[in-house]
């Protein structure tokens, strides 16, 4: 019986030992950021993880179909003239950059495409459809990748890289094209494709917004286009707790044009004032909701709006609304004045 005894006391001293060993150390396996396990490829070729940092090892994973190897990296076509850019974004009150090289080939065969469709499967095109080809462009996705990479390399969890996407964005300079585009006899403004904005360093609130909704596609979130028809103005919203989000949509609201604070949708805009219509949302898919843990930015655009009110309505703000104010300009890079285009 002892003997007996003394057996299944080893059998459970071995199961726990074992079980401590896993939580202590298999269990906290090195991963990269965008959740690819330790010295294992990545979903995105030519990526690998390496002591949990994505780096390029085409030698080892592969490319791509639109790609090929050289050097151990992977070479698209198109990715020829190369310049390096710098993106700069905030990060709860921490300035980073990203630098990322985009390629003047490239920017120049999507200069090409025709912007205009008329019909989708033998249906007339809608703005959902406009959206998918601007966003599902092959060669433009192959060279954005390596910068959803960067984000990801930026940041541990999904909803910081998500911030990081969405303040490179909008530090992105606001400005327009002189080029035009000629439709039958017709000339209209030219309208950049995402990678487009990158490479010049400048985009109009559509156009930031088709770069911004790329990204957080890419990161994994549902994401949806606001589009104020009255103002001729749009935005950006992403996956969120309805109670937290525009008009209960589900979607937090985004301002695209320059620093602001996610859901703050008050900003006064130089030509209309504050958005007021209702917009059309235009859903585009994702697995992933922003906000479920940590949503500091709800209460920060509270405090922002109470800050703005008691300026309108007293024309003055106390000592600590000035505090507030101070710290959230630093927090989020916010511009010191309150006007957008």
């Amino acid at each position: 019986m002892k003997i007996k005894r003394w057996f299944f006391v080893g059998i459970i001293f071995l199961v726990l030992t074992v079980s401590i060993i896993y939580f202590l150390f298999l269990k906290n396996e090195p991963i990269c950021n965008d959740g690819t396990s330790y010295n294992e490829c990545s979903e995105i070729k030519p990526y690998f993880c390496s002591a949990g940092i994505l780096i390029e090892n085409a030698s080892f994973c592969g490319c791509s179909n639109l790609s090929r190897i050289n050097n151990n990296k992977c070479i698209a076509e198109y990715q020829n003239e190369p310049k390096t850019i710098k993106l700069n974004y905030v990060l709860n009150g921490k300035k980073g950059e990203i630098n990322f090289t985009v390629y003047k080939n490239l920017s120049d065969y999507l200069s090409e495409i025709p912007r205009y469709i008329e019909t989708v499967d033998g249906k007339e095109a809608t703005l959902f459809d406009f959206k998918l080809k601007s966003l599902d462009e092959t060669y433009q996705r192959e060279s954005l990748l390596p910068l959803v990479i960067a984000i990801e390399n930026s940041a541990k969890t999904r909803d910081d890289q998500a911030r990081i996407a969405i303040s490179i964005v909008q530090n992105i300079p606001f400005g327009g094209t002189n080029k035009t585009l000629r439709i039958g006899s017709i000339d209209i403004e030219y309208y950049r494709y995402p990678y487009e904005v990158l490479y010049d360093s400048m985009g109009v609130c559509g156009e930031k917004s088709e770069l911004l909704s790329f990204l957080l596609r890419e990161l994994g979130y549902e994401n949806a286009f606001f589009y104020y028809a009255a103002e001729n103005h749009e935005a950006m919203g992403i996956k969120c707790p309805v109670e937290k989000s525009l008009g209960s949509s589900g979607y937090c609201f985004i301002e695209t044009t320059g620093p602001s604070i996610i859901t703050d949708y008050k900003t006064e805009y130089v030509s209309f004032g504050q958005l007021s219509s209702t917009p059309q949302i235009i859903r585009i898919n994702g697995d992933l909701t922003f906000g479920e843990n940590n949503f500091y930015e709800y209460s920060d655009a509270k405090t922002l709006n109470k800050i703005r009110d008691s300026s309108k309505n007293y024309g003055t703000i106390n000592y600590i609304q000035h505090l507030q104010f101070n710290g959230l300009v630093e927090k989020y890079g916010l511009q010191t004045f309150e006007e957008k285009f």
